[in-house]
């Protein structure tokens, strides 16, 4: 008996910390830049090598894959990762076509949608960059729906003395020290860093902090950043820190502290002529696996990671 065909995954993460991405909301890449200190440097330094490592693969992959693949081609958020892989193969083990998934944050997903890069369905991790995608037509309307859900956590690494609890003026400063950085994905484009900008504010704890941010581009490597040591606290998501031994949560933020975190999905949209079995893969088999991704099974699947499942 032949071995079962396993889903080809990819995965995108850009350097932590960075500044002045271009093509993203707000044009400056972070709100707060770092000053040119040589500790600053540093950190920035380790973040991207960090970012680097946790690299497998780019989106461009999906451009580059056989033309003998007829598995749907997903871009997807990089928090999903752990239990995307966990779906894609029981969708394998069921007799469904691996999927290609590459995997980054949802802004650099968005992005390179915009720029072309060939997909079959898109997953982002908030409403607001899939109403974008929407709204320039590059999905299909009647498609969209709500995968999953997550909840916003506080997490130190696993072997910090910290004890703290997200509640009304907190003392977060005091947890960073003299000269830490609270870990967050970009404030201003990420849905991970908005939704944590948005509980600081509601806790009345943001301005203590807003200059104190160590940004990076994604969820991941915010959590990075904590997990060797380089910022002393971070926010990410509860599912994040529950696949990261090397982090503690410390606290979990109130639900009504932040907009509800919910990861939609749609199919990518298609010119009427399109062939459904094109370079872009099976849109059929796509549309299969988007079903799949809403059964009891993946419900189960999501559960068993921490998200929660289903959502409406």
């Amino acid at each position: 008996m032949s071995p079962t065909p396993q889903p080809a995954t990819r995965s995108e993460s850009s350097a932590a910390g960075r500044c002045g991405g271009a093509g993203f909301p707000g044009n400056r890449f972070c709100e707060n830049r770092f000053r040119e200190t040589p500790l600053r440097r540093l950190l920035l330094t380790r973040a991207f090598a960090l970012a680097l490592g946790f690299v497998a693969a780019s989106t461009a992959g999906l451009a580059g894959a056989s033309a003998a693949e007829t598995g749907p081609r997903v871009l997807a958020a990089i928090s999903l990762k752990e239990v995307l892989d966990d779906l894609a193969r029981a969708w394998v083990a069921q007799g469904g076509s691996p999927p290609v998934i590459a995997y980054g944050g949802t802004p650099t997903l968005v992005r390179q949608i915009e720029h072309g890069a060939p997909f079959d369905l898109v997953i982002s991790a908030d409403q607001a960059w899939m109403d974008t995608l929407q709204q320039s037509g590059r999905v299909q309307p009647g498609s969209r729906g709500n995968f999953a859900g997550n909840r916003l956590v506080l997490v130190s690494a696993a072997g910090s003395p910290l004890s703290l609890q997200a509640a009304p003026r907190f003392d977060l400063a005091g947890a960073l020290g003299a000269s830490g950085r609270l870990a967050v994905a970009d404030v201003r484009t990420v849905p991970a860093g908005r939704y944590a900008r948005a509980a600081l504010e509601s806790l009345g704890v943001w301005s203590s902090v807003s200059q104190r941010l160590a940004m990076t581009e994604n969820v991941r490597a915010a959590l990075l950043l904590v997990a060797r040591g380089e910022a002393p606290v971070g926010i990410v998501y509860a599912t994040d820190a529950r696949a990261e031994p090397a982090v503690k949560v410390l606290s979990v933020f109130p639900a009504d502290t932040h907009a509800p975190i919910v990861y939609p999905m749609a199919l990518a949209a298609r010119a009427p002529s399109s062939d459904a079995s094109g370079p872009l893969g099976s849109a059929d088999s796509a549309a299969r696996f988007a079903a799949f991704l809403r059964s009891p099974a993946a419900a189960s699947l999501l559960s068993a990671r921490g998200f929660i499942a289903p959502v409406p």
